[in-house]
């Protein structure tokens, strides 16, 4: 809603400002078409033409998150600690009963009550990998958080890639606009004969181009780039949380404790409330009793 909220704001400022100074929309809307296609048009070649289909299907799909914002809410974080709690009460009661769940989460009564973090392979697979590994006896606590630190970089880099894609358009966009412009210039000048009315409103519509260029890139692509990158570090935090409460575990503190460990390292906004998460684990407790 808000992404909706600033698109709406960026017309009427700019638009509104420039009829409120005695401009004429004539000029920009008969020019709008004709200069959208040569730099809309180039600019998705150029986005097409520097990355692979992959990146392209997920650029496409990241620009949703500018206006539905991060994935995961702040009851996604209690409820990821809830199903960690679950995960590590259980390997230390009975290590041999942990297996059906971390080798068939799908399949998983415990993780069944979490869809929402059951359907995130991310999330699912280093969960389920390092407490597997745990069990294999590869429990040193500072080789393990290296290794997910490692696999928190890989995801972040993958993650990043549409926000810098979207950024290089967003670069090139004033420069296609210049582009657009001068072939309006041409246009122009083989009209040098005409008078001088006409050669004013083409020489004008040869200048929609260097503002569209200017006004997509500056009002629309690149914001939307930083969007996509906000949101993104938004989301990486509920995975550094499963890293923190594994690795905690795996110095063997209390399975209290290490909940409390990945509640504190939560930023604040996103952070459930000690007694929240007290009440939330009092009634997983009594369920599982």
């Amino acid at each position: 809603m808000i992404g909706i909220v600033g698109i709406v704001i960026i017309f009427a400022m700019v638009f509104g400002g420039y009829v409120a100074a005695g401009g004429k929309m004539g000029i920009i809307l008969k020019a709008l078409p004709f200069e959208m296609i040569m730099i809309g048009g180039a600019a998705v070649g150029a986005f097409v033409l520097s990355n692979d289909l992959p990146s392209i299907k997920h650029t496409v799909k990241d620009i949703g998150k500018v206006f539905k914002g991060a994935k995961w809410k702040p009851s996604d974080y209690r409820d990821l600690l809830c199903l960690l709690f679950e995960l590590i009460r259980l390997a230390r009661q009975n290590p041999v009963a942990i297996e059906e769940h971390i080798e068939a989460p799908e399949n998983s009564s415990i993780f069944g009550k979490y869809p929402k973090i059951l359907h995130d392979h991310e999330a699912v697979e280093m969960i389920c990998d390092t407490m597997r590994s745990a069990s294999m006896n590869y429990d040193d606590p500072h080789q393990v958080e290296e290794v997910l630190e490692k696999q928190l970089e890989a995801n972040y880099h993958h993650a990043m890639h549409s926000s810098h894609a979207m950024q290089s358009i967003a670069d090139a966009m004033p420069a296609l606009g210049i582009v657009a412009a001068v072939l309006g210039v041409i246009k122009t000048m083989a009209s040098i004969d005409q008078p001088p009315e006409i050669l004013g409103k083409m020489i004008g519509g040869a200048l929609v181009g260097t503002f569209l260029g200017v006004f997509l890139a500056y009002g629309f692509i690149g914001p939307f780039a930083t969007r996509i990158k906000a949101v993104v570090d938004e989301d990486a935090h509920f995975y550094k949380l499963i890293r923190e409460v594994l690795v905690a575990n795996l110095h063997n503190h209390a399975t209290n404790i290490c909940i409390e460990v990945g509640r504190q390292n939560t930023p604040h906004h996103i952070r459930p409330s000690f007694s929240e998460l007290e009440e939330a684990l009092k009634a997983v407790k009594s369920e599982a009793a």
